[in-house]
């Protein structure tokens, strides 16, 4: 039986109608010249012959006799692909009001009785102004639960569907004589066995990495020193990096309304600016996504003193782990919003990824994903729910310290055009998740020479989204300007200016008072 791990479980767990918690993506492609019929079918009939490459697709959920532990995956007896394939009701849309639905689709729980994924097409769009196609337009909104689905996962996936030429590629069908558990075949002792073996297995792989943890935490933080005077170091004393984040309009309880706006930019250049910088990818889209966030906050009189601090996934992962759950944690970086120059805001960003690097680099190894699935859903669950519910009464969360204001996340995609049934794919918008506290949700897709930006909001807690969309493409028009003959490196640290030296002044002779 394979359960759960305590990390994937945990999406279930803090799942409310207020905080979904699935991710998705909103993708257009070209139809073939000439394609005839539905593409929801032809997609469909696709995925139909391919469902056996990813584990996704056919595995749903079956919970432990009174919620003793954590969830299991077992097969599901039949796939019902008209239920997870669907066709977008409606004539023509646009590509915004594509997005629109897209959100009040992101906005809805799936159903956990069926496998954890749902497809949705738009049949008919209409290309935007200055899109030159040979082909009909179309659109996929895709949903996943993040229980199901982490970056390995989205791998296997994406090449279980998608090819990387016009025509299909002929896969091998499935094994007729490989036969998976199904829901009826588990036994309640059998899966109350599970529960305690796996919480034993737990309990002593805890035991077990204690010793190492401790003293990976304790290098991160000997590592941690401070900088002083002209010649560099001058003491090394424990320095937690992590900082509580200045309040803003995005640290609020949120609804389970949803919108999403989208944002392109070239890919080349950016990658051509991080090394005019002597920076990484990663610190030039975030440089732009702070410019962006410091302008709109700034158009609502709401930009904080503090800069702004935006919480990153880091994936744990070893390069030969297969499995396919989730292992990633959260690391915090600072924006430099605080900084009107944008070189400034430049350096500030680069020292505080650089910093977010050193700390994970002795922890990365250590930290957990897992931990003991004896009565988690009632230890973990209800006190989430706790959690969740006072996070969601009016006015709380402003009164809570934050942590971070923003969740930025960095995907990185194939440069290559990929194929779904035949139709070409044209980008790749994604859209994630946000909780009470934290809004705002700025996921970036690179794909094919573009960098796909997808935000997603509480509609209520962050008004004009799509202004924020369109001040993260004016940010890399600024960036282009900026960086495109910037210095080599912005992270060494500046010489100190040598200040004059002070010129004595010889005082005037007092006057003399005049004889009497």
């Amino acid at each position: 039986m394979k359960t759960l791990s305590g990390l994937d479980a945990t999406f279930l767990y803090l799942e409310t109608p207020e905080t979904p918690m699935h991710v998705g993506s909103l993708q257009l492609y070209e139809l073939p010249p000439g394609f005839k019929g539905s593409f929801r079918n032809a997609m469909r009939d696709h995925i139909a012959k391919r469902m056996h490459l990813a584990p996704i697709f056919s595995r749903k959920l079956a919970f432990m006799p009174f919620d003793l532990g954590h969830p299991l995956w077992v097969e599901a007896d039949e796939v019902d692909l008209d239920f997870h394939i669907r066709k977008v009701p409606g004539g023509a849309m646009t590509v915004k009001q594509a997005e629109a639905m897209s959100a009040k689709l992101h906005s809805q729980l799936i159903d956990r009785e069926h496998p954890l994924w749902e497809f949705h097409v738009f049949e008919n769009v209409k290309p935007p102004r200055g899109m030159a196609l040979e082909g009909k337009l179309v659109a996929f909104y895709s949903k996943i639960h993040h229980a199901a689905l982490d970056g390995k996962g989205g791998t296997v996936l994406a090449n279980a569907i998608l090819d990387i030429a016009a025509t299909p590629r002929e896969v091998p069908p499935a094994d007729p004589s490989r036969r998976k558990r199904t829901a009826g075949d588990l036994k309640i002792g059998e899966m109350i066995g599970a529960v305690f073996s796996n919480s034993l297995a737990q309990y002593a792989k805890l035991a077990k990495s204690l010793p190492v943890a401790a003293s990976g935490v304790g290098s991160a933080l000997v590592k941690q020193s401070v900088k002083g005077g002209d010649k560099g170091l001058t003491s090394i004393r424990p320095k937690m990096p992590v900082q509580l984040a200045p309040k803003t309009i995005f640290n609020v309880g949120i609804t389970s309304q949803r919108s999403f706006a989208t944002a392109t930019i070239p890919f080349a250049e950016c990658r051509t600016m991080a090394k005019a910088v002597g920076g990484s990818f990663n610190d030039i889209v975030l440089w732009i996504c702070a410019t962006a966030l410091r302008n709109y906050l700034q158009e609502h009189a709401a930009l904080p003193k503090k800069p702004l601090v935006a919480a990153m996934p880091v994936s744990l992962r070893e390069e030969s782990n297969k499995e396919l759950n989730n292992q990633a944690s959260i690391s915090v970086v600072q924006l430099g919003t605080n900084h009107a120059n944008p070189l400034k805001r430049m350096q500030a960003i680069m020292e505080s990824t650089a910093k977010v690097k050193q700390a994970l680099a002795g922890l990365k190894s250590v930290l957990p994903t897992d931990y003991p699935s004896l009565l988690a859903p009632w230890l973990v669950g209800g006190a989430g729910r706790i959690v969740l519910k006072t996070y969601g009464r009016e006015g709380i969360t402003e009164r809570l310290p934050a942590i971070a204001n923003v969740a930025i996340s960095n995907v990185p995609g194939p440069q290559v055009p990929l194929y779904l049934a035949g139709a070409r794919m044209l980008t790749f918008h994604p859209l994630s998740i946000v909780m009470h506290g934290l809004a705002l949700n700025i996921t970036i897709q690179t794909y094919a020479g573009r960098v796909d930006f997808g935000l997603i909001a509480d509609r209520k807690a962050v008004p004009q989204l799509q202004a924020l969309a369109d001040g993260l493409e004016a940010a890399f028009v600024e960036a282009r300007g900026l960086f495109a003959a910037a210095p080599e490196t912005l992270a060494a640290k500046p010489a100190p200016r040598k200040r004059p030296a002070k010129v004595a002044r010889k005082r005037a002779p007092a006057p003399r008072r005049a004889a009497a």
